[in-house]
């Protein structure tokens, strides 16, 4: 019951509000194209209503740098942004073409990302700093300190260790926890709705190509001698692995990079999809009321209903989804030194 008055409470003072001045501005509401313009990254970082911080913007194009922000793009004589591109950075050549020039700006999603790294730093250096004081016949840590310790202990021993296998874990265990607290920071951060979250940055296809390429990279320059006998010439009938074409090697070959693709899309997709999920039931609160009084209660009801639920579901994705990133990428990694399952 008392969930029941909250959601009337949040529809009567909120909701109902919004949906007063909404209703007077607009008559239709293009859902898909609202969705996409906040999942996609952004040249500025928007507060509430029309405040905005432009970000700083480096472009290399035809003419040199570029050190700006959006107000300067806009007054520049060639660079423009395009909407068919997501309002990402076009540049107009001097023969009349246009083209991407190179874009090393500071996006909302790289300064999502460097929130995300300072937040770790210092979350780790606090916990770091009370285990320095203590010594083993300490009492265990409490609190924020004792659930740090839990987390770490649960990916180290459970996931790492379990599967990467006891010989090699320890070289392995700093990237993959420092993989699975940045993913799961992230996906929270992106819950929020305000500053300093709100960025889709593990709903960017770029960033978890990157972390899927850092986990190939670890599982092949470093994997065994056992591993690379085990892709180019398996203990497998000679005909399936030579005559008349390699059939087993190049099966394993490729999937030297089906499993890292797999990693980036799996990330990728299931967050995006969230957000895309929760920004549609926000957006269905505003195109109620464009349908009616009676048909806008219902609606917003029913979205206030549903938001809820999900942004509980995405709570539980957030730390599904960095465990399943880091599981995976542990058992790739420890396929990569077979010796220690026949040990």
């Amino acid at each position: 019951m008392n969930h029941f008055k909250s959601i009337l409470l949040v529809w009567a003072f909120v909701i109902l509000p919004i949906n007063l001045f909404a209703g007077e501005k607009e008559k239709t509401i293009d859902i898909p194209e609202i969705v996409l313009h906040h999942m996609s990254d952004a040249y500025e970082w928007h507060i509430a209503g029309s405040l905005s911080v432009p970000l700083p913007i480096i472009v290399y194009g035809e003419d040199g740098w570029f050190f700006g922000t959006s107000e300067g793009i806009v007054k520049h004589g060639k660079l423009f942004f395009d909407e068919s591109h997501h309002g990402k950075i076009f540049e107009k050549m001097s023969d009349g073409t246009v083209r991407r020039p190179l874009d090393l700006s500071m996006t909302k999603s790289v300064c999502q990302i460097w929130i995300v790294a300072i937040i770790l730093i210092v979350v780790f250096l606090s916990v770091a700093k009370w285990y320095k004081k203590r010594d083993c016949t300490s009492e265990a840590p409490r609190g924020f300190v004792g659930a740090m310790e839990m987390i770490v202990m649960t990916i180290h021993d459970d996931v790492v260790k379990g599967c990467v296998g006891e010989k090699h874990y320890k070289k392995y265990a700093p990237y993959l926890l420092t993989v699975f607290f940045f993913i799961l920071v992230t996906n929270l951060l992106g819950l929020l709705p305000v500053f300093p979250g709100g960025a889709n940055v593990t709903g960017n296809i770029n960033v978890t190509f990157f972390l899927a390429i850092c986990t190939m990279l670890m599982v092949n320059i470093f994997g065994s001698k056992e591993y690379w006998k085990e892709i180019l010439w398996p203990e497998v009938p000679f005909f399936l692995k030579a005559y008349p074409v390699p059939l087993i090697p190049v099966i394993e070959l490729v999937g030297i990079f089906t499993k890292p693709f797999a990693l980036m899309v799996r990330l990728f997709a299931n967050m995006m999809a969230g957000h895309a999920i929760i920004l549609s039931f926000t957006c269905v609160i505003f195109l109620g009321w464009t349908l009616g009084v009676g048909m806008g209660i219902g609606l917003n009801l029913f979205s206030v209903i549903m938001l809820l639920f999900m942004n509980c579901v995405e709570l539980l994705v957030a730390f599904v989804q960095a465990y399943v990133f880091t599981l995976l990428s542990a058992v790739f990694i420890g396929l990569a030194h077979p010796e220690h399952h026949s040990s």
